[in-house]
This record gives C-alpha cells, sequence and structure tokens, in this order.
C-alpha cells in the first residue's frame, strides 16, 4: 500500500509548486483589488468545503472520522496558517512575488532552527552554521540600512516565521493523530477564525472577480492535494529540493505577468538561502540526524 515511487513524488511536487506560482498571482491580483482578509476568507470557505466533503467520504462516516484530542493543538496551527496567508498574501502587493519568494524561501532553515525549541530535536553544527549563512543570504536580500530597504521587506521572514511554526505543530499533531484531522481541523478552524475577520471588510465584487476568487480557491485546494500526495508515494527527504522550483516559476509571473524587476542582489541572496537549505537537507537525511517533516 505504501510502495514509494520517487520519481512519481518529484513530479507531483513540481506540479505542486507550479500550481502554488498561479495561485500565489491570482492572489496578488485580486488582494490588489479588494481586501486581503476578504480574498482569504473565499479561499478559505473553498478549503473547508473540500475537507468537509473528504471527511464524509471516511469509513465511519464525518463524526467518527473527525473526533480529535488536540483541538487546542488544531486552533493554534490554523491560526497560525491563517496569519501567514494574510502576511505573505499583503507582502505580494507591496514587494512583489519575486522579493516576497526569495526571503520566504529561508522557511525550511527556520523550520529546522525551531525544531530544538519546539520538538526537542538535535540540529548539530554543520546544520546551524548552514542556517546562519542562510539568514546572512535573506540580509543580502532586504539589504538593511540602505535606501532601498522598507519595513514591508520584513512581511515575508515574518510569513516564513510562521510557517515554520506551523509546520512544527503540524509534525506535532500528526505524530499524535492521523494526519487528515490535522488537515480537516486546519480548514474548519481556519475558515471560522478568517471569516469573522473577514466579513467586516468585505467589499462588493463583480461577476468575472467571481469566477477569478473561485479559481483561486480551487487552485489552492488542487495545490494542496498534489503536494498530499506527493509525500503518500515518495519521502519527504527526496522530493523536498524540488520545492526550490517554486523560486523559478514564481520569477518567471512575476516578469511577465506582473513586470517585477529581478535585481542581481536578490538573485544571490536568494541563491545562498537555496543552497543553505540543501544543505540543511543533505545532513538532515544522515541516519544520525533527525529531521523536521
Amino acid at each position: 500500500m505504501n510502495r514509494q515511487n520517487t520519481r512519481l513524488g518529484v513530479a507531483l511536487m513540481i506540479a505542486a509548486v507550479f500550481v502554488f506560482t498561479l495561485q500565489d498571482a491570482l492572489s496578488k491580483h485580486l488582494a490588489a483589488a479588494y481586501n486581503p482578509l476578504m480574498v482569504v476568507m473565499i479561499r478559505y470557505w473553498v478549503f473547508a468545503a473540500f475537507v468537509l466533503a473528504l471527511a464524509l467520504r471516511r469509513p465511519g462516516g464525518l463524526r467518527s472520522g473527525i473526533a480529535t484530542r488536540h483541538a487546542g493543538l488544531h486552533m493554534a496551527r490554523a491560526a497560525l496558517l491563517i496569519a501567514e496567508i494574510c502576511i505573505i498574501v499583503t507582502s505580494y502587493t507591496l514587494i512583489g512575488l519575486i522579493d516576497t519568494h526569495a526571503v520566504f524561501a529561508v522557511c525550511p532553515l527556520l523550520i529546522v532552527a525551531l525544531s530544538g525549541p519546539v520538538l526537542g530535536e538535535k540540529v548539530g553544527l554543520a546544520r546551524w552554521l548552514a542556517i546562519a549563512a542562510g539568514l546572512a543570504g535573506v540580509l543580502v536580500i532586504l539589504q538593511p540600512g540602505t535606501g532601498v530597504f522598507s519595513a514591508a521587506a520584513l512581511l515575508p521572514l515574518a510569513s516564513a516565521t510562521m510557517f515554520a511554526l506551523y509546520s512544527l505543530l503540524t509534525r506535532r499533531a500528526t505524530q499524535a493523530e492521523d494526519a487528515f484531522l490535522s488537515l480537516f481541523w486546519s480548514g474548519i478552524f481556519g475558515a471560522g477564525l478568517i471569516t469573522g475577520i473577514g466579513l467586516f471588510w468585505w467589499e462588493p465584487m463583480t461577476g468575472a472577480d467571481w469566477l477569478w476568487m473561485g479559481l483561486y480557491g480551487g487552485l489552492a485546494v488542487f495545490a494542496n492535494w498534489l503536494l498530499i500526495r506527493c509525500y503518500e508515494v515518495a519521502e519527504a527527504s527526496a522530493v523536498q529540493p524540488f520545492a526550490y522550483f517554486q523560486i523559478v516559476f514564481v520569477s518567471i509571473a512575476g516578469l511577465v505577468v506582473f513586470g517585477e524587476t529581478l535585481a542581481p542582489h536578490v538573485v544571490l541572496g536568494a541563491a545562498i538561502v537555496v543552497g543553505a537549505g540543501l544543505v540543511t537537507l543533505l545532513y538532515g537525511r544522515r541516519p544520525t540526524a533527525q529531521v523536521p517533516a
């Protein structure tokens, strides 16, 4: 049942990050016209409908399929993910897709750095050096102390930190119970939380934008489904390097669709961050290392 197919896993990972890029491009387009809280709220309505449909198909019915002993943990995860998405969508509108993802690429390094205090995992000197190098890469991208730096450039760093914490809490949750419950309650709690906030920022939409919103929500669901399938057929450590293809896809979208620029210092900084991430992954695959999922 759990036969590994690395080649299929790689294809699914590349497909997933490509669809995530389409989702991000749509979120930038929509958030430029409507409040980001409203945009994320409608996305979560689609997500909640998706996980509810999955729950209804589980053996034993809805009640037996969603029972959890860790509601507080799932609520904390949902709140972190909602905040992370709202911040990164706002970042797209302020500094663009390319610069946002160049900084956000530090997220895997933050997961490793935080795995010690959050999960009690051992990191090791080599991986700490890679984390330090990755953070230096972020400084190259942000260029603090220069005239081009702005406070908005810190948004993707905040988003990456929140997503790192969310990922670690997700690992803790999946160690305690069925992984589906993490997906389900992220969608349900998240939809309830963002609806309670987003409705205050509701704006009338044109008919065409309703179609774009529906496509945006559908792409978010499809991308997550591809990612789930990817991790079902292949080991995370084998496919994770291919997640960095998203930086390539995002750069193309930013340049071609939105007319963004690709500054040399961003290319250099992103290369340092990605290189550091690959080093931590390489050391994490050694038998003596403990790697967060």
